[in-house]
């Protein structure tokens, strides 16, 4: 008898570790394939990439710099799809996250302290990227525009304000760049060699701050948003079937908006990260297609905020790891570590199923159909 295996639920340890990994080891052969028609030998590069991630401190700083980006992104894209929205906006809520943060110390840091700055950093961050989150969805709710298409276009029309704003209005005065002052001391965030500091541990300077505490916690509040509160519940199931949540008494006009204002606060504390731990300063192009990477990274990671981490880990060390073997071997150049990047964007998004169907029938030699049907 045919199985079909589409319909067999698997173990989340399966469905959220395993496959992705397969998936990771695929796309990593097909890139040794590569490495080996240019000369490169495959396991050096990667003992270089891994050494160039997590071989000295300060990579291991620059590492979880990237992954906490990763981290916000694709918790904003996982929370839109349980509700079966595709936000392709977390660049442009990011960029809109980046000027609620840039307007707040530009007009408060002189008066404000540090214990009052910093969560009104974080909430302009959120409040931000969700108004401008909210207009798509409201398109979407209200109007039946598409939301793939509206929150590109919206991607644009952030990047058109920025660049205005920071050439005409937010400049500061008598310099050519197109970027803000820098803030006042008191609305940094603290870097994470600073903060280890303050317990007698050195290690090198590097752009890790202490929004990667912030971006943990957001995964953990909302993984308690989505399986263990009423509105998650309501949101999952809008996402599976409307017309179930209708005869349930759900309001899925109410769900989209929501959620994809959510969505957007969560791509806006991207701004935490860059503006107020990194950069200190308002600037043109501080989100570096974190938004867009984030898509891949709650694909692979199945829409989960432990599989977000770990995927956002692998998506830093790339970054990271990348850039060093692009300087250790000249033969591999930056455009062939980004070819790498979507070799693994391929087999974790578009192909992220296309191995599923062995696992389910090795799993099922082990188990029983009816044993796994009331599992």
């Amino acid at each position: 008898m045919k199985i079909n295996t589409s319909g067999i639920a698997l173990p989340a340890w399966l469905e959220i570790g395993v496959i992705p990994v397969l998936n990771i080891i695929m796309a990593l052969f097909f890139a040794g394939l590569i490495m080996l028609t240019i000369g490169v030998n495959p396991i050096e590069a990667v003992g270089i990439m891994i050494n160039g991630a997590f071989g000295y401190d300060e990579a291991i700083g620059y590492t979880l710099y990237y992954t906490t980006n990763f981290i916000f992104t694709g918790l904003a894209v996982a929370v839109a799809f349980h509700a079966s929205l595709f936000n392709i906006g977390g660049e442009g809520q990011a960029y809109i996250g980046g000027l609620g943060v840039g307007l707040v110390f530009l007009a408060l840091d002189s008066y404000l302290p540090t214990l009052l700055l910093i969560p009104l950093g974080i909430i302009a961050a959120g409040l931000f990227g969700a108004l401008w989150a909210f207009i798509p969805a409201w398109l979407q709710a209200y109007r039946g525009s598409h939301i793939v298409i509206t929150t590109i276009m919206f991607n644009f029309i952030a990047a058109a304000i920025m660049v205005y704003l920071l050439v005409n209005v937010l400049i500061k005065p008598g310099q050519m760049s197109p970027e803000s002052r820098v803030f006042e001391e008191a609305a940094w965030l603290p870097f994470m060699h600073e903060f280890l500091g303050w317990f007698g541990m050195e290690v090198t300077r590097s752009p890790l701050n202490m929004s990667l505490f912030f971006a943990l916690l957001c995964c953990l509040l909302v993984w308690i948003y989505i399986w263990r509160t009423r509105w998650g519940y309501e949101l999952r199931t809008a996402g599976f079937s409307e017309d179930a949540a209708q005869y349930a008494g759900i309001r899925p006009k109410t769900v989209i908006v929501s959620a994809m204002c959510l969505s957007g606060a969560l791509a806006g504390f991207v701004a935490v990260n860059e503006i107020m731990g990194v950069h200190h300063r308002l600037l043109l192009n501080f989100t570096a297609g974190y938004g867009f990477t984030g898509i891949a990274v709650s694909l692979m990671g199945r829409n989960h905020p432990v599989g977000i981490i770990m995927a956002s880990l692998l998506f830093g060390v790339l970054y990271q790891g990348g850039a060093e073997l692009a300087f250790e071997i000249p033969k591999i150049t930056r455009e062939m570590v980004v070819a790498i990047q979507g070799l693994i964007i391929l087999f974790s998004g578009a192909l992220a199923l296309m191995l599923r169907p062995w696992v389910v029938r090795l799993y099922l030699k082990f188990r029983s159909v009816d044993e796994v049907a009331s599992a």
